[in-house]
């Protein structure tokens, strides 16, 4: 695996740790790089609750990333009213939804030439 593939899967373990510290649901790794034309190599895909476990996800994931990798988000959208948080940190994309936005976008079919893993439980911690 080249370097940057792993340091993108690297990325996604991490960002799936801070999604399931604080709860998120129906955890989705979308793998992008069999697409020409992609606009990143992954999507991690959330959903929670309620605005406040929304913004309490985006926050969890900018923690552990930072702690367990020393990257910050390139950019962050949608914190102002928490319907839908993206956090781009360039080669991934971390979109963390209220459900029926989740569900209204259907960001898994629109990208369905990825291949999709859904994340059940907590990843493998490294030490």
């Amino acid at each position: 695996m080249r370097k940057a593939g792993k340091e993108a899967t690297r990325m996604t373990e991490s960002i799936a740790k801070g999604l399931f510290e604080q709860k998120g649901e129906k955890v989705a790794l979308i793998d992008l790089r069999n697409i020409e034309s992609r606009v990143c190599d992954f999507f991690v895909i959330t959903h929670a609750a309620s605005t406040k476990q929304v913004d309490s996800l985006a926050w969890s994931v900018e923690d552990v990333v930072r702690k367990e990798t020393g990257r910050k988000p390139y950019h962050i959208e949608g914190r102002e009213n928490c319907i839908w948080v993206l956090l781009d940190y360039g080669d991934v994309l971390v979109h963390i939804f209220q459900q029926p936005y989740r569900d209204f976008y259907d960001l898994e079919s629109l990208w369905a030439d990825g291949r999709m893993t859904i994340l059940e439980d907590k990843p493998e911690m490294k030490g």
